[in-house]
């Protein structure tokens, strides 16, 4: 009898999540979910069998600018997407709104509208906001109104209590580029024996996240992202859920290694302790000077931020063609 896959087991133990705007790849792993971005969109949007979704969508907005045709190519993803997969999709707002708490609520509903206007219900659909003051400010106020959010671009436990204390839905803990970050600072110092597996310094982030969330009884979502290698995303089996690309999607199918829970929910409380982690201050400028301080959530965040604009500004350009 074979031994079940690495993603059959994993499954068992988390909610995998598909991490692409690559709709068609998405069936062969049969996600529950599904996670788009920018970057994501304008890589799928540049594939030659995503082009008549591209020209339908132009067509049927011939004069809508391609800042406002942005939100109908996301949408149009999206729809697609939740064909496919029986639970919920993420869809992004605009990152150039990252420090606009007010605009980015307004583009938060504007998404839904448009879900809404196709027959989705508001229940499918994560928003997907920057973990910034403003961007959680903004994702508490959605969330009073029904409409739910993944805080994403999340590097630091002050960015996820601060999402929980606003009753978020949903945070994105971005693995690997903690990793890259230590990595470039590491340098020749780095040693995959030393840093990687369970001493890999992302997956002691999401982890000191997970018991911080579970010991406070902290109901939002926690959802890892943006890995690396597949042995980031087995240090975090037991997680709540696990966003995985579609390449570390089909190295997890074609493995039967087997694996176990690393996270459990029993633990949170001792390991809290050892690391002498309390409740942390969650006003504004307690927040502003702890992720201050901690230099590689500054640095992350500031870089993911300008990046999804310069890839919504590549994406603008090629509707613009």
């Amino acid at each position: 009898m074979t031994s079940p896959s690495a993603l059959s087991q994993l499954k068992t133990l988390t909610t995998v999540v598909a991490d692409t705007g690559d709709f068609e790849r998405m069936r062969e792993f049969q996600p529950q979910d599904a996670t788009t971005n920018p970057s994501l969109i304008l890589k799928a949007a540049q594939q030659s069998n995503y082009q008549a979704l591209v020209r339908s969508v132009k067509q049927a907005h011939p004069d809508i600018k391609p800042t406002a045709l942005v939100d109908y190519i996301l949408v149009a993803f999206g729809l697609e997407i939740l064909q496919i997969v029986p639970g919920r999709v993420s869809t992004e707002v605009d990152a150039r709104l990252s420090f606009d708490t007010n605009a980015t609520i307004a583009k938060a509903r504007h998404l839904i509208e448009l879900y809404e206007s196709h027959g989705i219900d508001r229940k499918r659909v994560l928003i997907k906001l920057a973990a910034t003051w403003e961007g959680i400010a903004a994702a508490k106020e959605l969330e009073s109104q029904g409409i739910h959010c993944n805080v994403t671009l999340l590097f630091s436990l002050i960015q996820a209590a601060a999402s929980g204390a606003a009753n978020a839905t949903l945070i994105s803990p971005f693995v690997g580029r903690i990793t890259d970050w230590y990595k470039a600072k590491l340098g020749s110092n780095w040693s995959d024996v030393n840093h990687g597996g369970a001493n890999d310094p992302s997956v002691s982030s999401v982890r000191r996240i997970f018991h911080y969330y579970k010991h406070f009884g902290i109901k939002t979502e926690i959802m890892g992202a943006s890995f690396r290698n597949t042995s980031q995303i087995l240090e975090l089996a037991g997680c709540d859920l696990l966003t995985i690309s579609p390449e570390l999607l089909a190295e997890l199918q074609s493995s039967n290694a087997p694996i176990e829970k690393k996270l459990n929910a029993a633990n949170a409380q001792a390991a809290l302790q050892a690391e002498g982690i309390a409740p942390l201050k969650l006003d504004e400028s307690s927040f502003r000077l702890q992720l201050n301080n901690d230099a590689m959530a500054t640095e992350k965040l500031a870089e993911g931020i300008r990046n999804f604009c310069i890839d919504t500004e590549k994406l603008e350009a090629l509707l613009q063609e």
